[in-house]
C-alpha cells in the first residue's frame, strides 16, 4: 500500500471527506474509495501509537482476521495498511446510521430485536474463531434501514498488550467488560455474550448494569438490580436471559451468542425451498410413470380377487415375498425392468 502523500488523503485511493468520531486509540473519518468509487469509513490509528512496531504488527494482523467475516450484522473490513508516518489504518464498509449509544430505554420487542442481531453478528464472528472483546453501545452500528452492524473486531485484541490497557482507557468501557476479562484472564466468546447483555440491560433499563469508578469496581462490581426493578415491562423470558449473560462464572451464561439470541425470543429461520431445475423435474416425471404403472397393476389385482357377485374369493394360500423392481441407471433403464418384472409376474403361478 503506498504511503499517505497529503493529511487529506489515505495513500492514492482514500480521500478523507469528514471526521465520523474520534477516541484515544483512533480517529474514523468518511472517506472516497477513489478507485470504486463508493464511500468508505477509514479508522486512522493515534499517532501515539504509531511508534510501537509490536502493536502495528498486530494491529494489520488483526485487521487481516477481521477482513474475513461476512456477514450482514458485521461491518465488512475492505482493507488496512500505513499512512504517513506509519500510522495504521483500516478501511471498512460505511455505515449510513448511528450507534447504540444514549439509545435506551427502549421497548423491549425493540431492545430485543436489536441484541438478536448483534448475536448473529457475534456468532459468526465466534464460528470463525474471533472474540471481539470490546461489545458496548459505541461499537454497534445501527444502519438507517434498521439494521445492525457489529463494528471493530480485532482492534481491542490489538490494543491489549499497550499501554491503552491503563486504567485511563479502560474505565470508558468498564460497564460492558466481562469479570474475567477485567482480572486479566483468558478472554473467550463467552466474554462478548457477557458485554451483550449488558448492552441490553442498558437498551431496555436506560443505564448500564453498573458504572465502575476505579480499578478496586472492577474488580468486586457491586451486586447488579433485576432488569424488572428498573424497568418493569420487560417479559419474565428476556429478564431471565439479560440476568444469565451477566453471571461472574462464564460457565453459568448462555453458552454462545446464538444461545442467547434463542433465550432470547429468536426463532430460526425454516430453510428455503429451492426449486427443481427442468432437468430434475424430467427425472421425477420418467420415475413416476413407472410408480403409475406398478400402482395400477396392484389396483388391477384388487379388483381380479373380487367375485361377480361382490363376495371375496375362498382364501388362497399366502404367496411368496415379491422380489423388488430392480433400480435402473437412467429413466429408460428404469422403465424396462418395470416391465420386465410385470412379464414376470405374470407368468408366475
Amino acid at each position: 500500500m503506498a504511503r499517505g502523500r497529503s493529511a487529506t488523503g489515505v495513500g492514492d485511493r482514500y480521500r478523507l471527506e469528514r471526521p465520523l468520531g474520534h477516541g484515544g486509540m483512533a480517529s474514523v473519518y468518511l472517506a472516497h474509495d477513489a478507485e470504486l468509487d463508493r464511500p468508505v469509513a477509514v479508522k486512522l490509528l493515534a499517532e501515539s501509537l504509531a511508534g510501537d512496531a509490536a502493536f502495528r504488527k498486530r494491529f494489520l494482523r488483526e485487521a487481516r482476521l477481521a477482513a474475513r467475516l461476512s456477514h450482514p450484522n458485521v461491518v465488512a473490513v475492505f482493507d488496512a495498511g500505513e499512512a504517513d508516518g506509519g500510522r495504521p489504518y483500516i478501511v471498512m464498509e460505511y455505515v449510513d446510521g448511528t450507534t447504540l449509544e444514549g439509545r435506551g430505554p427502549l421497548p423491549p420487542a425493540e431492545a430485543v430485536a436489536l441484541a438478536v442481531q448483534a448475536c448473529h453478528g457475534l456468532a459468526h464472528a465466534h464460528a470463525a474463531g474471533l472474540v471481539h472483546r470490546d461489545v458496548k453501545p459505541h461499537n454497534l452500528l445501527l444502519r438507517t434501514d434498521g439494521t445492525l452492524k457489529v463494528a471493530d473486531f480485532g482492534i481491542a485484541r490489538a490494543a491489549e498488550a499497550t499501554a491503552l490497557t491503563q486504567i485511563g482507557s479502560i474505565l470508558g468501557t468498564a460497564a460492558y467488560l466481562a469479570p474475567e476479562q477485567a482480572a486479566g484472564e483468558e478472554v473467550t466468546a463467552a466474554a462478548d455474550v457477557y458485554s451483550l447483555g449488558a448492552v441490553l440491560y442498558e437498551l431496555l433499563a436506560g443505564r448500564p448494569p453498573h458504572e465502575p469508578a476505579s480499578l478496586d469496581d472492577l474488580a468486586d462490581p457491586p451486586q447488579i438490580r433485576p432488569v424488572s426493578e428498573l424497568a418493569p415491562n420487560v417479559p419474565r423470558h428476556v429478564e431471565d436471559a439479560v440476568m444469565r449473560s451477566l453471571a461472574r462464572n462464564p460457565a453459568y451464561r448462555p453458552a454462545s451468542a446464538d444461545e442467547l439470541a434463542r433465550e432470547l425470543g429468536d426463532q430460526p429461520t425454516a430453510p428455503t425451498r429451492v426449486a427443481p431445475t427442468p432437468t430434475q423435474r424430467r427425472k421425477r416425471w420418467w420415475l413416476a410413470v413407472p410408480a403409475a404403472a406398478v400402482i395400477g397393476a396392484v389396483a388391477a389385482g384388487v379388483v381380479l380377487a373380487t367375485n361377480d357377485d361382490g363376495k371375496p374369493p375362498p382364501r388362497r394360500p399366502a404367496l411368496a415375498a415379491v422380489r423388488p423392481i430392480p433400480l435402473g441407471a437412467n429413466a429408460r433403464e428404469q422403465a424396462r425392468n418395470v416391465a420386465a418384472w410385470l412379464r414376470a409376474r405374470a407368468a408366475a403361478p
